[in-house]
């Protein structure tokens, strides 16, 4: 097995991390903290695509001598947009050029509303065809997924330049992009290095930090959707991917104040917590370790091309919301009485397989993604057997089930707070979605996607209607008047 070598270079209060991974180096040259060794350690040699990750204050100038290490002799070009070239890419520019590294003239995208779209995709890759320079992503979510894809469809790896904590895609593989219609995951390398100066970071806009605080807090309710297929046999935990995710996760979590406020201990704890999601999705080849229905939401969203007040509403955001709805519809099944289950009647209103067609392809008539559904629904359809068995071991160990899930899940009042201190969204409204499309946008996720959830969860019970009407109407969390 290929060893690591983790450099950290530490001011007393653990404000400023330097994390250095490189192949070469023996492991015996770790001299730093033992839990927080093993915690990083493990997180790195799990991700088999990302060689160096470097997190630190004030260490862009070290950007040109991480590219020579992972790139020597290669030519390099920038990738960026207006801001994020504004913010970070000149001086990539200048600090690359000062170290005789040939560049090219930056590829930057001038639209105002980019986003991760596949037409950007294609533009990128007809430049990049030109040339065999090591593109640098200079910017956060949409800039480091466009260059991802864009990369690996010439052949290509890349390097990241992070300009905020606004998400977990930095290092993780596949990139999410919106085509034909549809927010899809398209299978590509995560990054070979990625440097995250928390100078940058900490002054980016308040919104991209609350955006990836409330990416991270996802990883809760994506933790709880797991343990529930974990249970019900449908798909294991992967112990090292859970690992990577969950532990410390909390800690990352408890200054959203700070957080926002441009803290360097609280940002940089957000910074990694995200970085070691993407790593886990590195080692899984999957995303499951850090989405679930909260995800499923904000994609539903995108594939129905939801705007707010004329403009595209963050990732972040959205999830956000699609978190806090699901953290609240989980409290309506831990106060379910599932061992009382009668699966005999689940069994018999399950629908044989040409209706869960049928009802697949009639939830989306009329948009630009009629297949979808079908296409999920029937990837993860049970028969009636099946069905029994996942409901039989549900209700047998449903008190282990629920003890397990409660220690994962935190209190929606307190989830709600915690936004709230970030700067995220907490109302449906603050991002354009009425309370009746969110109640609606339950039911319709759980068409969007294969993997098993609490939404999979309510479907094979019988609950939706009755969870649900536990959280919408008449002096319940979302009143609907409309």
């Amino acid at each position: 097995m290929d060893s690591f070598a983790i450099s950290i270079d530490c001011c007393p209060d653990m404000v400023q991390r330097l994390f250095t991974i490189v192949k070469e180096n023996p492991v015996s040259e770790l001299t730093i903290n033992t839990v927080k060794m093993s915690k990083v350690e493990q997180a790195l040699k799990a991700a088999n695509e990302t060689r160096a990750l470097r997190i630190g204050s004030g260490i862009l100038n070290e950007v040109a001598g991480l590219f020579k290490e992972q790139f020597a002799g290669r030519k390099a070009v920038v990738v960026a947009d207006v801001t994020t070239y504004r913010v970070a890419g000149e001086r990539v520019e200048k600090e690359l050029r000062n170290a005789n590294i040939e560049l090219l003239p930056s590829f930057i995208f001038t639209d105002s509303d980019l986003y991760a779209e596949y037409s950007y995709v294609d533009r990128l890759v007809e430049s990049l065809k030109v040339h065999d320079a090591i593109p640098v992503a200079v910017g956060s979510g949409t800039i480091n997924d466009l260059t991802k894809l864009a990369s690996h469809l010439v052949g290509r790896r890349y390097m990241c330049v992070a300009t905020a904590a606004s998400m977990d895609g930095y290092t993780a593989f596949g990139a999410s992009i919106t085509a034909n219609g549809a927010k899809q995951t398209f299978s590509c390398p995560a990054p070979q290095a990625v440097l995250a100066d928390i100078e940058i970071i900490k002054k980016a806009p308040k919104p991209m930090t609350a955006s990836g605080y409330a990416d991270l807090f996802a990883k809760v309710t994506a933790g709880a959707d797991w343990i529930l297929a974990d249970w019900m046999g449908v798909e294991d935990i992967d112990e090292k991917a859970w690992s990577i995710v969950q532990d410390g996760l909390h800690d990352a979590l408890s200054n959203p104040e700070g957080a926002v406020a441009g803290d360097e201990k609280a940002v940089s704890q957000l910074i990694e917590g995200l970085m070691l999601g993407g790593f886990a999705m590195q080692w899984s080849k999957s995303s499951r370790p850090a989405s679930g229905a909260e995800h499923q939401f904000s994609h539903l969203w995108n594939m129905e091309h939801h705007l707010n007040q004329g403009e595209h509403v963050s990732h972040g955001f959205q999830v956000s919301i699609g978190m806090l709805a699901v953290t609240a519809f989980y409290e309506q099944v831990l106060n379910t009485p599932l061992e009382k289950l009668d699966v005999e009647a689940c069994c018999a209103a399950w629908p044989e397989p040409e209706i869960a067609d049928k009802v697949a392809l009639d939830m989306f008539v009329g948009t630009d993604f009629p297949a979808i559904g079908l296409q999920e629904t029937k990837a993860k359809y049970v028969t009636r057997e099946q069905l029994a068995i996942q409901l039989r071991q549900l209700k047998e160990y449903w008190p282990e089930i629920r003890e397990r899930l409660s220690k994962q899940l935190i209190p929606y009042k307190e989830v709600k707070q915690s936004l709230r201190q970030v700067g995220a969204p907490v109302e449906p409204e603050q991002i354009g979605i009425t309370r009746k499309r969110l109640r609606e946008t339950f039911v319709r996720a759980q068409f969007i996607r294969r993997r098993f959830t609490v939404l999979d969860l309510a479907v094979r019970t019988g609950y939706m209607d009755q969870w649900l009407d536990g959280l919408f109407g008449k002096g319940k969390i979302w009143e609907i008047t409309d």
